[in-house]
């Protein structure tokens, strides 16, 4: 299968070149100056080009506090670049996988997150990655949406990576505690999508179109996800620091976050089969590869 992936860096693209090429597939990673999601002209040539069996679009803008300044920018990245992508794919007549957030919600609900559930994004980050799904799925019929959330890998910048890098120097660290998520591996996310597009390029059905759920199973709050991250790092003899959990209120940012990011993936796993390890069994994997980097 040849994918062509949207993006040349960022945690999912990497992973899906790692995990795609490891499982036999061909994966094009697609970026700028080729492929800039804010020129839709380039989109559709770069992917063209390609002549994939299925796209993935990963790429994104993702400075989430950043974009509340940036509007135009995230909504011409986020929004009409998605489009732009669903063009392409529907010219060639090939799958479509769209990778979108949490920050699709308001966070206000006590449960996860269904499919179903209407949409609130309480900021520009959001709104604009929910323009891009709706660019999507209005652009072209065989495309799926799979919303993440809370990434972490061994590649890019992420929570894991900053928690170890802030305990090399500080034995506390408050951490925000009244926010809930599911932490998920990118690299879990990249097997996830490889099955995904593995049925759609297999089979037209239209169940395996539309909107989907695909985060790890378990939930933590951030506090708690920092204090897995350094009970591991401790255990491969890494740095570590006690974890005193804060409001969110203490530490305030432009964006707002939701409180509850916890979404409910009973929809992937029943139409493609697609179930993410826990997601203390992927942190563990995560921090195998990072533990070199971790006792230095």
């Amino acid at each position: 299968m040849k994918i062509a992936v949207t993006g040349t860096a960022g945690q999912v693209v990497t992973s899906l070149i790692e995990r795609g090429t490891a499982a036999g597939h061909a994966v094009i990673a697609i970026g700028r100056p080729d492929l800039d999601l804010a020129d839709p002209a380039s989109v559709v040539r770069a992917l063209e080009a390609a002549a994939p069996d299925v796209i993935v679009s990963a790429a994104a803008y993702t400075a989430v506090d950043k974009a509340e300044s940036e509007r135009d920018l995230a909504f011409a990245v986020n929004g009409a670049g998605p489009g732009a992508v669903a063009q392409a794919a529907r010219a060639l007549g090939v799958p479509l996988i769209h990778i979108s957030t949490d920050y699709v919600f308001d966070g206000t609900l006590d449960r996860p997150y269904v499919e179903s559930d209407p949409t609130g994004p309480t900021g520009v980050y959001g709104a604009s990655k929910l323009a891009g799904e709706q660019a999507v799925l209005d652009g072209h019929d065989n495309s799926a949406v799979l919303r993440v959330a809370w990434v972490y890998s061994p590649f890019g910048g992420n929570f894991v990576k900053t928690m170890l890098r802030l305990a090399a120097d500080r034995d506390e660290l408050g951490v925000v505690g009244d926010q809930v998520g599911n932490p998920t591996s990118a690299l879990a996310i990249a097997d996830g999508i490889i099955q995904v597009a593995t049925n759609m390029v297999a089979d037209g059905s239209p169940e395996l179109r539309g909107t989907f759920h695909m985060t790890a199973p378990g939930e933590a709050s951030w506090a708690d996800f920092a204090q897995a991250i350094f009970a591991a790092s401790a255990a491969r003899g890494g740095p570590t620091a006690s974890v005193r959990a804060i409001g969110t209120a203490d530490y305030p940012t432009p964006a707002t976050r939701p409180a509850n990011s916890r979404l409910d993936c009973s929809r992937i796993a029943q139409v493609h089969g697609v179930t993410l390890p826990d997601w203390r069994t992927s942190l563990d994997d995560v921090m195998d590869r990072l533990q070199p980097a971790a006792t230095h």
